[in-house]
């Protein structure tokens, strides 16, 4: 299968805000700073960036302590030099696939842009302050037949706080092995994966640096430096700007209630909902990430209220929510455009009001490049039966009688094509005849003409399913197909983890995927591997 594109518009479920933020930027531009096709954009952002020698000093101090010297770290320490960020939750084996896309989006978007003259490093945001364990404790992989199974890790300490710092204890390597199959690389992967996440690793991995420890080995040749927004000397550097959100809530919540109105007036949804009591900030509190509401001048929790000095107080204790978030984490750094799917977006679209409030600027929002990867197999079976990937972006029954639809023998086919022609050429005569006889007779004639094309479309489908119960391999190839590209109804990529895509190709897949990447392509991209 030769490599293709396909239109964002036609995954399921795309958003009409992401799909006119990736083609009709006229829609969208009072939602964001600049556009992304625009490139110009990377420029003037840089340009509006205020960096000060001694914050970018602190910076790399605190980014050496956690990576380590690096060729770009000593890059970024020079002044001038901006960041392509992107981030993820710290999910168990990499989280879903499109983590990795994401890094190889800002690798690429870092070196085109210090090409271009604009000296530029990624930078990778480990999400470690999230606190819904639910959603990052285990993972999906598939075997040698595409069968998915999870992975989870067993009983985790529940604590309700960062999710970044929840030790790891037993992890099920004896259950990913199994989910692997007999995929030809499955060994190699999991040894590796036991250098971070099992008794091979350094020291005891909490899931933010099992995590961590993960993407520098998988990614070590594509320059990226990894921030933990948990690290103490980090924590220290972001006061200010949580000092300066705290003390400012009521007008910024008022701004961003105003922007949801905007969206919706425009079409769009909120993905985020804003009220009068919402507070832009949780409290760290015995471990736990505790709500706070904004209510008659205080911060409240369900038994003690706070004023914005007693929170500023507890140094060190507060934690943004998702609007928040990605303004501290470009007040943290000297961000020129960052790296993010259909979700972050829609997110920006709402934050923009406070990057503008708090920051004065917003970088660039750059759309991650986006996957469905193939196997010869795959691609082989989609030839064989006429379908495209769109085909099996469907539910599965209807990728069956897709499937099941090309079997029927063409013989058979035409009988029915025939039959079908036979019957609406003598309907049509007749509604014409009895239309001439009695006025009142040609509705009911239409309807029971539209019943006998139903029928005859019934059993075309009851014929065409029949063909594909009797085959069992086909049913074989049906459930590869759509187990592979959309299990679950999900876009592989949001599904699976980069685990079996590893297991499957090697541990050398993203230097081979990164050539793959197209930063003027804003559209899913189709790969065979």
């Amino acid at each position: 299968m030769e490599p293709s594109c396909v239109r964002q518009t036609l995954i399921p479920g795309t958003s009409k805000l992401f799909s006119d933020y990736l083609y009709d930027a006229d829609q969208v531009k009072g939602f964001y700073f600049k556009h992304f096709s625009d490139n110009a954009a990377f420029a003037e952002s840089a340009e509006r960036i205020d960096f000060s020698n001694h914050r970018r000093a602190s910076l790399v101090k605190a980014l050496r302590e956690q990576n380590g010297e690096s060729a770009t770290l000593t890059k970024l320490a020079k002044p001038g030099t901006v960041a392509v960020v992107t981030g993820q939750q710290v999910g168990l084996f990499s989280g879903p696939a499109y983590t990795i896309f994401k890094a190889l989006t800002a690798a690429k978007l870092a070196k085109h842009l210090s090409d271009q003259g604009i000296p530029a490093v990624p930078v990778f945001w480990l999400a470690t302050e999230d606190h819904d364990l639910a959603e990052v404790d285990h993972a999906w992989v598939f075997n040698h037949v595409a069968e998915p199974a999870r992975v989870s890790v067993p009983e985790p300490a529940m604590t309700g706080g960062p999710v970044g710092e929840v030790a790891l204890g037993q992890i099920p390597f004896d259950e990913l092995r199994a989910g692997l199959g007999e995929l030809p690389f499955a060994d190699e992967v999991v040894e590796r994966l036991e250098k971070s996440y099992g008794a091979k690793a350094a020291n005891t991995p909490t899931l933010g640096s099992a995590f961590g420890s993960f993407l520098r080995e998988l990614l070590k040749d594509c320059g990226l430096v990894y921030l933990d927004p948990l690290a103490p000397a980090v924590r220290e550097m972001a006061l200010p700007f949580i000092t300066q959100s705290v003390h400012r809530v009521p007008e910024l919540i008022q701004a961003l209630r105003e922007r949801n109105q905007q969206l919706i007036a425009a079409g769009y949804h909120t993905q985020v909902h804003i009220d009068e009591t919402t507070s832009l900030v949780f409290l760290i509190d015995e471990g736990k990430r505790v709500p706070l509401r904004w209510s008659e001048g205080r911060f409240r929790a369900k038994d003690k209220s706070y004023s914005a000095e007693d929170l500023i107080s507890l140094d060190g204790s507060l934690s943004p929510n998702a609007l928040l978030r990605p303004v501290l984490q470009d007040y943290l750094l000297p961000t020129v455009s960052y790296v993010g799917g259909p979700s972050e977006i829609a997110y920006m679209a709402q934050a923009q009001v406070l990057y503008e409030n708090l920051l004065g600027r917003m970088p660039v929002i750059f759309p991650r490049n986006s996957f469905t990867l193939l196997d010869a197999r795959a691609a082989k079976l989609l030839e064989r039966y006429r379908l495209h990937v769109t085909d099996v972006f469907a539910h599965r029954e209807q990728v069956n009688s897709r499937i099941a639809a090309r079997l029927v023998p063409g013989g058979l086919i035409e009988e029915i094509d025939s039959a079908r022609d036979t019957i609406s050429s003598t309907l049509g005569r007749l509604q014409s005849h009895l239309a001439d006889f009695d006025p009142t007779l040609e509705a009911a004639a239409n309807k029971s003409g539209n019943k006998m094309l139903y029928q005859l479309d019934k059993i075309s489908r009851k014929t065409a399913r029949q063909r594909m119960r009797r085959d069992e391999r086909v049913m074989r190839d049906a459930s590869y197909l759509t187990d592979l590209i959309f299990p679950f109804r999900h876009l592989q990529e949001r599904f699976y983890s980069i685990i079996p895509f590893l297991a499957q190709h090697g541990w050398d897949l993203p230097g081979r995927l990164i050539k793959e990447v197209h930063l003027g392509c804003p559209d899913h991209m189709i790969r065979t591997i």
